[in-house]
């Protein structure tokens, strides 16, 4: 069963909460970073991008360190403070879109994520694991949390909403008009509601954040031998129930068709799938097995013949390992989907419209639209211990950097 533990925040003052929280540092264009790393003295990204008050860009080692004396200095001078006692955090989310996103952030446990009681979806880089946990072995904390989604649940959601009744900590909006709050749950009796609810939850399933956690293992298992720091043993979440996961697809973009025609790649196509010729009108599909193709200015529906191919397990049911199997190994010859430069994604929050304009422009030469995985295709990969292709889903909420943070 889930176990979650309270742990004292290192924060932003409220005051300078919404100068200080980020988006995570690869999602900003090179000029909207020195934007802000000009004229935001506060931002989250002076410490992850320590070397641009040197105009240098650091990275390994001598980054790691600098990125540690940049979070001591924010302690230093106050701009971050740690709370004097161990508590749970209410973390909502209100985006622009009007999706609204209630959580707990929390310590999960490392224990849970070995005995599969924390399943996972996605496979990891190795190199990447080892990367993130030397990072975290320097800096000494963690300011993203991983994102686990948990069975919706009636106590929790009243305690939750209970506490939101409650001045909130921290409110701020971001330039992209998201709004924030925090409350702080540290009286004991709701505290121990939270941990005894959870305690009867059979798994808890990562939503976005498989290296984060596979990282914080490494580094937990470094350490066993050498500390007795118990808060290597868990890592920064956050909780959210499953109805309040916005799970968007991602749509694949390919430069050429394999040095097929138009007509030969259609008549290809027409061995898997039903074929039907759009014309110019945007094609969304609805249905699972469904894809929209846009292919020399034109959309078309694409209805797999179900006859035709097999499913025999969660995997083979997923509309992302579907377009794999039928079209992009066998007939587009891409073999590696993670590594291939011939292909590229745009994911679900970016209309049709993008597929179009970027086939248009010549970029590309095919669009594939699909619809989005559910939470219950999610769960049953985990369950199968099974993985998913490389971007089969575009996950929100997403939180800002630097709001709550856990320290080693």
């Amino acid at each position: 069963m889930a176990t979650i533990i309270p742990f004292k925040a290192v924060r932003p003052t409220r005051d300078k909460v919404s100068l200080v929280a980020s988006r995570s540092y690869q999602t900003y264009t090179q000029p909207e970073r020195e934007a802000r790393l000009d004229y935001n003295p506060f931002s989250f990204l002076h410490i992850v991008n320590p070397g641009y008050k040197y105009h240098l860009d650091l990275k390994g080692e001598d980054r790691y360190k600098l990125v540690r004396n940049r979070y001591l200095e924010f302690k230093e001078d106050s701009i971050f403070v740690q709370d004097n006692v161990p508590s749970f955090y209410v973390y909502k989310i209100v985006n622009r879109d009007g999706n609204i996103f209630n959580g707990i952030v929390a310590a999960a446990s490392i224990h849970d994520y070995k005995k599969d009681i924390i399943k996972k979806h996605e496979d990891t880089i190795e190199y990447r694991e080892h990367t993130f946990k030397e990072y975290l072995k320097t800096v000494g904390f963690n300011a993203e949390p991983v994102l686990l989604t948990y069975p919706d649940n009636d106590i929790l959601s009243r305690l939750i909403s209970q506490k939101q009744k409650e001045r909130a900590e921290f409110e701020f909006t971001t330039t992209y008009r998201d709004t924030h709050y925090l409350w702080v749950i540290d009286e004991s009796e709701q505290i121990k509601t939270l941990q005894t609810e959870f305690s009867n939850i059979k798994s808890l399933y990562i939503a976005d954040g498989h290296h984060r956690s596979a990282s914080s293992v490494l580094l937990s298992d470094e350490h066993q031998i050498n500390t007795k720091n118990d808060s290597y043993n868990y890592f920064m979440s956050y909780l959210i129930p499953e109805s309040e996961l916005l799970i968007h697809e991602f749509n694949r973009l390919i430069t050429d068709l394999n040095g097929m025609t138009k007509e030969e790649f259609l008549m290809k196509l027409d061995t898997m799938f039903r074929i039907e010729n759009r014309g110019e009108t945007l094609y969304k599909p609805s249905n699972k097995h469904h894809f929209s193709m846009y292919l020399d200015g034109e959309f078309y529906s694409l209805y797999l013949r179900k006859d035709n191919y097999i499913i025999n397990d969660a995997l083979d049911a997923l509309d992302t390992q579907i377009l794999y199997k039928t079209i992009l190994q066998p007939i587009l010859g891409i073999e590696d989907v993670r590594n291939d430069q011939r292909l590229d994604y745009s994911h679900g929050k970016s209309d049709l419209v993008t597929i179009k304009s970027k086939v248009d422009s010549g970029e590309f030469k095919v669009g594939f639209g699909l619809v989005p995985i559910t939470i219950t295709e999610l769960k049953s990969i985990a369950d199968e211990h099974l993985t998913m292709p490389p971007k089969s889903t575009f996950i929100e909420p997403k939180l800002r950097s630097g709001v709550t943070i856990y320290e080693f």
